[in-house]
């Protein structure tokens, strides 16, 4: 199924794939948050029937339909890559990974599809209860659609729910619900919707703080900041939860991403979480005697990392040189296998699933050819024989070799079974393959973190002066909010660095790393379509600004006298 490739091709293939995940990243968010701000803006008009509100909700419904269409655009791309750039993938898993995505297709998209027509163009056509629930629906559509599409990445985070098929080398679905309703997926979508309701509540009060910084559109800049701050509030409290859940998630299933956010080589119980750190350059191997950290700052609450990944303030927490060497007591009570144990029962997976193969043809073979064979075995047969023995009939041969030949399926199909857990291991050269970039990792997770808290302080910080109605004001915090719209996609964009980078070198979880996971192609084909893509997002993403900015710049329109 899989040979040597390019280490090139794999650089680029991440890249590409990398490149039009960011650019998608910048869209998606937007249309989850900003869908639900200018939802709950149309239920007060509904509710109020004053025509002010009305308009609110026009206005920042016409930016979320600008968002809307280029992030439908960057979304199909990344999905057709799978199957371009990572065929191995596609074909070893896509029986479960393209259920979800389908569904979103069918169900999700046509329902947002169905109802945004009547959102954007039903205003005067339909009832005001029509519309506003045509509204929802519509971001119900985009919420769903973000579901299945987070259940397909939960799954590569951890994959359950499948059986593998050694004779089509596939892996199928045995329990959907166990693919869709998985505690991993379950937490990373709720983390994730919420990471993009905290940047549509950002994009809403800081687009508002532009129009007071101007002197204009006052009424509706303080309406829409009412809403947006509260909103903020919300989001980013559900998301502190969904974090602590997250957290608890990856330390029992993905201990070295967790070592890596942290920058931990060697673990303890009741470890520390660091606040901020800058981690040695020279740490150039994961067993050597210097310090993994030039500098840093624990957070004030003692094994505070330990009761965030286990909930005892004493637990054991692996490092990365533990994860490697093995042997530490594990949450179900079992004792770690190292990363070599590992590698040689992948290796077992990999040849007995060649065995199998092997086997079964000579089965194939043997059947088909069944009367030759029998002849042959009867051409063997000797009348030379003493009392004591007994010559077995060419019939009786045929069957003792075609046993032979069922048991080697057997043994194969059982030492497959027994190993399958680590099957991707057995593309792994050394243990050190399996370190994710810590750096970036434990950089990106900081970056989430503090510029999360940051947001979630300016917040409450803007609800508070907004309804003591001194936000006006408050040019301080005008400029604050306008210029926190960036910081929210720069910390949203962390998150997916933490996710996707914290979990390298598997494409699925210890089933598939990436270099076994790429379509055979030239990496030059690879680079070609890379500055391609470069050049066409960064197009979309200049006409979007474009055109949200002169939709900001000609305002809601409202008469405020």
């Amino acid at each position: 199924m899989i040979t040597e490739v390019d280490i090139s091709l794999i650089d680029w293939s991440r890249a590409q794939f990398a490149l039009t995940a960011f650019y998608h990243w910048l869209f998606v968010p937007l249309t989850l948050g900003l869908g639900i701000v200018q939802a709950v803006m149309e239920t007060i008009y509904y509710k109020t029937g004053d025509e002010f509100w009305k308009k609110t909700a026009k206005f920042w419904m016409k930016l979320f339909g600008i968002n809307f269409a280029i992030g439908v655009a960057t979304g199909l791309i990344l999905e057709f890559e799978f199957g371009t750039n990572w065929s191995n993938y596609s074909w070893f898993v896509g029986d479960i990974f393209g259920a979800p995505l389908a569904i979103e297709g069918v169900l999700a998209f046509f329902m947002e599809a169905t109802f945004i027509a009547v959102m954007f163009f039903g205003w005067n056509k339909v009832s005001k209860g029509f519309h506003l629930a045509s509204t929802w629906l519509t971001i119900a559509g985009a919420t769903i659609s973000a579901f299945w599409i987070l259940v397909a990445n939960g799954w590569m985070q951890y994959p359950t729910g499948m059986t593998f098929n050694p004779d089509v080398v596939r892996n199928e679905m045995e329990s959907f619900w166990a693919v869709a309703f998985s505690p991993v997926a379950l937490n990373k979508f709720f983390h994730t919707v919420l990471s993009g309701w905290i940047i549509g509540a950002m994009f809403v009060a800081g687009i508002s703080s532009w129009y007071l910084l101007r002197k204009r559109e006052i009424k509706f800049a303080l309406a829409s900041i009412k809403v947006a701050v509260v909103f903020g509030v919300i989001a980013c409290f559900l998301s502190i939860w969904t974090g602590d859940g997250s957290a608890m998630q990856v330390a029992e299933r993905q201990p070295m991403k967790l070592a890596a956010m942290e920058g931990l080589y060697e673990g303890d119980d009741g470890v520390n979480l660091v606040g901020i750190g800058i981690l040695n350059p020279n740490k150039e191997e994961y067993n050597d005697d210097k310090d993994a950290f030039l500098f840093k700052i624990d957070v004030p609450i003692p094994k505070f990392l330990s009761y965030l990944a286990f909930g005892k303030f004493n637990a054991y927490v692996p490092g990365i040189k533990d994860i490697l060497d093995g042997g530490y007591p594990q949450s179900d009570g079992s004792v770690a296998l190292s990363a070599q144990e590992k590698i040689g029962r992948g290796k077992l997976a990999v040849s007995a699933l060649a065995e199998y193969h092997v086997a079964k043809a000579d089965s194939t073979l043997f059947e088909r050819k069944a009367d030759s064979i029998k002849l042959a075995l009867a051409a063997t047969i000797t009348s030379d024989y003493d009392s004591t023995a007994q010559v077995l009939s060419a019939d009786e041969l045929f069957a003792l070799k075609k046993s032979e030949i069922q048991d080697k399926i057997a043994a194969a199909r059982t030492q497959l079974n027994e190993n399958f857990k680590y099957f991707g291991y057995g593309y792994i050269k050394e243990p050190k393959d399996l370190i994710p970039p810590v750096g970036l990792t434990f950089y990106a997770f900081r970056v989430m973190i503090i510029l999360g808290g940051f947001l979630f302080l300016l917040f409450i910080v803007s609800t508070y002066f907004s309804y003591k109605n001194k936000f006006e004001t408050k040019r301080w915090l005008q400029w604050t909010c306008l210029l926190s719209i960036f910081l929210a996609i720069f910390a949203g964009q962390a998150g997916w660095v933490v996710a996707e980078v914290g979990r390298q070198p598997w494409a699925i979880q210890d089933i598939l790393p990436t270099s076994a996971a790429i379509s055979q192609l030239s990496a030059s084909s690879v680079q070609i379509t890379f500055f391609i893509f470069l050049a066409l997002f960064t197009i979309l993403l200049i006409a979007e600004l474009k055109i949200l900015t002169n939709a900001i710049k000609k305002g809601p329109q409202i008469n405020e006298q």
